[in-house]
């Protein structure tokens, strides 16, 4: 039986997105309803609006989340036994780390809308993804979530004997 996340964020477009998009559709009708038949006009701007919202659904979809010891983001998941410090990042530390101080091998789960993001160290050698960056609204309370699901699975040092 599935245990309740220890973090569950969806990375939802802002609602000024929606509101750009309505103008957008908007407009369009207005460009239509002068220039064609109303069927027309009325089933172009129907079909835009349509596409628009799937996109718009689709984008936002991506989810980060924490549950049974797996870091799930976006399409991405890895075991927290593989993850080493997670550091939360402001919006100047994230535009960097997105940026010039990225590195082509990350992994990276980054929205436009969302400023501050989470660095997360991967400790697995046999990966070559040296830290996944993680878009967030709430970098400390994922940073801590990391921390806290990295304790309570973390693996007894082997012993010889």
């Amino acid at each position: 039986m599935p245990t309740a996340p220890a973090y569950d964020e969806r990375l939802v477009v802002p609602l000024r997105w929606w509101v750009l998009s309505a103008l957008f559709v908007a407009s369009v009708l207005v460009a239509f309803v002068v220039s064609t038949p109303i069927w027309v006009a009325a089933g172009v701007t129907a079909f835009l609006a349509a596409l628009l919202a799937a996109v718009l659904v689709g984008y936002g979809a991506a989810e980060v989340e924490i549950r049974d010891g797996v870091l799930t983001a976006g399409r991405a998941r890895i075991g927290v036994e593989h993850l080493g410090a997670a550091r939360p990042l402001d919006a100047g530390e994230a535009r960097l780390a997105a940026g010039r101080e990225a590195d082509a091998r990350a992994y990276l789960l980054i929205r436009p809308y969302l400023s501050r993001a989470v660095q997360v160290e991967l400790v697995d050698p046999r990966d070559p993804t040296p830290y996944w960056l993680v878009g967030t609204r709430h970098p400390e309370r994922l940073a801590e979530a990391l921390a806290a699901a990295r304790a309570t699975r973390s693996i007894p040092p082997h012993r010889t004997g």
